[in-house]
């Protein structure tokens, strides 16, 4: 999913730019639906109507500011909730400050939330990447050495080396599995506080 989105945004960088809304979608907007949309993806309000306005002045479209603003104040609780906080920070999205005062806390105390998960869930990946290089390295130097490479020693102590840096790794990862499981615990528990708060 991530590479998709990748793939995406160069995509966009290439062509210029990625349009909002398409010629014919400004022809037939209905503003307040966009906005109210828009409010419930949590975009950032002054950049996301630029955006539309320069997507729709193409199309000799006037985007209806007022219309758009009313729908987007709709939309907005409906992004800033508690647990969509903690999913917005869970998958590692950026939070653009847009939930009003009385909403914020709530979904803050979310995302904070899952952006701890999603970045101890990101340490493990980037230890398990290191110790495959690792695994890889000593591969190759085992084949050297089986080839019978002046540099025996040389290899020995560097693959001896690297798996006393994989085992390294290895009790890294056990202890920020046990941390995982630990906020993982705590997002079950928030989930279950914070449903009769979205309901409410």
């Amino acid at each position: 999913m991530r590479s998709y989105s990748v793939l995406v945004l160069l995509a966009c960088l290439v062509l210029g730019s990625c349009q909002t809304l398409s010629k014919e979608e400004c022809a037939v907007a209905d503003w307040r639906v966009i906005g109210e949309q828009d409010g419930a993806a949590g975009y950032n309000p002054q950049d996301r109507f630029a955006r539309h306005v320069k997507a729709c002045s193409k199309a000799g479209v006037a985007a209806d500011q007022s219309a758009w603003y009313q729908g987007y104040q709709q939309g907005l609780p409906r992004y800033c909730t508690p647990l969509n906080g903690l999913s917005v920070g869970s998958q590692g999205n950026s939070y653009g400050n847009v939930c009003p005062a009385n909403l914020d806390a709530g979904f803050r105390e979310g995302y904070e939330l899952g952006r701890v998960h999603y970045s101890k869930k990101r340490e493990i990946s980037s230890l398990e990447s290191r110790i495959r290089s690792l695994e890889q390295q000593i591969r190759d130097d085992e084949k050297l050495i089986s080839a019978g490479s002046e540099d025996r020693r040389t290899l020995e102590r560097r693959i001896d080396d690297n798996r006393r840096n994989i085992r390294g790794m290895d009790r890294d990862i056990g202890r920020l599995q046990s941390e995982l499981r630990r906020i993982e615990d705590d997002m079950e528990d928030f989930r279950y506080r914070a449903v009769p708060l979205s309901q409410g």
